[in-house]
């Protein structure tokens, strides 16, 4: 007798997960690393100050008391920039069943929702192409812009004044973090992050074997008879301070970010919300939007190392 196998069946229950896996990356370390604050117009100022430079203060006694020397705040400035995405799914794709999710719309929103945080990491950091690097005012029918960390706010000053050159195509070295470490300290920064790219991550790793010039100055650990060989950095600890590395995939290619988070904001005219528009079918249209801007609160506190390869 022939033995009846899954091969002549039909109507077998496809084998699928429940569960839907997404390769995508999600992680926007410079966002979560900084605060947040509401502003009130597309174009949000804030005053910056410094002090005055150490001289020698010595009186003879008995004199009159001379006149102080004061000087003005600078005015900064951005602007903001609106975000959004949109979803249109139609009332059947709700209403059947669906691996993975329960319902369509809400799956949806959901992705749309890690696109959309990932959109506002890269236009913070990323090397932005069509609207450039530099804030723009926007017009009736061209987009306005925030200046990111890389550009021109809206007076045309740059965002980060502490800049050293790496040279053409240049590998991150220890000379340009304690260079550019130098400047920040001179001027008062406490800078706690140092930004890089994934790739630099295993040039920094390298710096513990260069510094013996053995070639082999990985460390090694030790526990319950297993060895785990350590090549990564997580903290730089420099003269000027100590610097916790983290990678950003998102982040513009060929630079090195050194900052203190909390002297970054991201300025809030309109939260991220979701709307439900107007529907004209048998499908619902939500969308996402926000309104933002970037404000660094002093010019001089951060700074970055640029021309890497």
């Amino acid at each position: 007798m022939a033995t009846w196998q899954t091969y002549q069946e039909v109507g077998i229950k496809e084998d699928i997960s429940d569960i839907i896996s997404n390769i995508s990356p999600t992680a926007t370390p410079f966002q979560s690393s900084i605060g947040k604050e509401s502003v009130s117009n597309t174009l949000f100022q804030w005053q910056e100050d410094s002090l005055a430079s150490t001289a020698e203060n010595a009186r003879v006694e008995g004199s009159d008391f001379s006149d102080a020397t004061l000087t003005p705040t600078t005015m900064r400035s951005n602007y903001t920039q609106i975000q959004s995405h949109t979803i249109k799914v139609s009332a059947t794709s709700d209403a059947v069943d669906a691996y993975g999710r329960a319902k369509e719309t809400a799956y949806q929103l959901s992705k749309k929702a890690a696109e959309f945080k990932r959109d506002i990491e890269f236009n913070l950091v990323g090397n932005r192409a069509s609207g450039g690097n530099n804030a723009a005012a926007g017009s009736s029918s061209a987009a306005r812009f925030t200046a990111n960390c890389w550009g021109n706010d809206a007076a045309g000053n740059a965002v980060i004044a502490n800049k050293v050159d790496a040279g053409t195509s240049a590998t991150l070295s220890e000379a340009n973090i304690l260079s550019l470490g130098d400047a920040l300290y001179d001027d008062g920064a406490e800078a706690s992050i140092l930004m890089i790219k994934p790739a630099d991550s295993t040039v920094i790793a390298g710096y513990t074997r260069s510094a013996v010039g053995s070639g082999n100055a990985r460390q090694e650990h030790f526990s319950n008879g297993g060895r785990t060989l350590v090549n990564v950095v997580d903290v730089y600890i420099s003269p000027y301070g100590e610097y916790r590395v983290v990678m950003n995939r998102f982040m513009r290619p060929d630079v090195a970010f050194l900052y203190d988070p909390s002297d970054w904001k991201i300025a809030e005219l309109r939260p991220m919300t979701r709307e439900l528009l107007a529907k004209t079918g048998d499908a619902d249209t939500h969308a996402l939007v926000t309104e933002y801007g970037l404000k660094h609160a002093n010019y001089n506190l951060s700074g970055y190392i640029y021309d890497l390869a």
